[in-house]
């Protein structure tokens, strides 16, 4: 290995190298940019909800896991703000809630969503993924695999944008959450990303990072593989088993 590839990247140097990895980000999936195109018939759109609702609620045990393996004070009382924007507290609802009211607004049940009955194999099997991964590694590792929210800001404002005009049938109350997460995640991107920049210093550290962020966006690529296959190609799991 030469000298120059032992060398750590300066922040900025790391930095631009992980938000390089936007090209990657499931916004520009195939699935999404017929979802935020109008292209998608209603099945899709809810078949999309539904599955993402198990991610949804997979957020806040992913997050408690990293809080699990972390003895940092400082960091557990400003990482539990993540599973309270989600699973809600005393007196506020969090992105659960939001999401089952978005649920609505497509026209499912919320029993439908608790029930799990519309969750593809192949979109559990990644989350689930997701979740073991934050279980095992070091919660400085499992953190920064959090990093996708670098890109996801934009993903909730297109919908914001384009969901009112493109999909005219969904209920006004089903956007709560996007507009939610323009704030959370921006907040939570400012205290990741400096956690990560912080964390990685060597190259070979730096270069693990970029691999850890790969897996997530991933995950996130899996699951909409999975609905293609489920709600465009009409080709849902045993399809063709009789």
């Amino acid at each position: 290995m030469t000298e120059e590839a032992r060398t750590p990247w300066t922040r900025q140097e790391f930095e631009r190298k992980l938000r390089d990895k936007e090209r990657f980000y499931h916004v520009n999936h195939e699935f999404h940019l017929l979802m935020n195109s109008g292209k998608l018939d209603k099945d899709a759109i809810q078949g999309w909800v539904a599955n993402r609702f198990y991610y949804q609620i997979a957020i806040p045990v992913k997050d408690a896991a990293i809080l699990s393996n972390c003895w940092e004070r400082d960091v557990r009382r400003e990482w539990i703000k993540r599973i309270l924007d989600h699973d809600g507290a005393a007196g506020t609802e969090g992105g659960i809630e939001a999401w089952l009211q978005l649920g609505e607004a497509v026209e499912l049940t919320r029993e439908e969503l608790w029930s799990l009955r519309r969750l593809l194999p192949g979109v559990r099997f990644a989350i689930d993924a997701y979740v073991n991964f934050a279980r095992q590694q070091p919660w400085e590792v499992a953190a920064s695999s959090s990093l996708t929210e670098l890109f996801a800001p934009g993903i909730h404002q297109a919908r914001l944008d384009n969901w009112p005009r493109h999909y005219p049938w969904i209920g006004e109350q089903g956007y709560r959450y996007f507009r939610q997460r323009l704030t959370e995640a921006r907040r939570d991107v400012a205290y990741g990303l400096n956690l990560t920049l912080d964390y990685y210093r060597t190259r070979e550290q730096q270069e693990r990072m970029l691999e850890v962020l790969q897996f997530k966006l991933d995950v996130l690529w899996t699951m909409l593989d999975c609905m293609w296959m489920a709600y465009v190609e009409k080709k849902p799991p045993y399809h063709n088993v009789t």
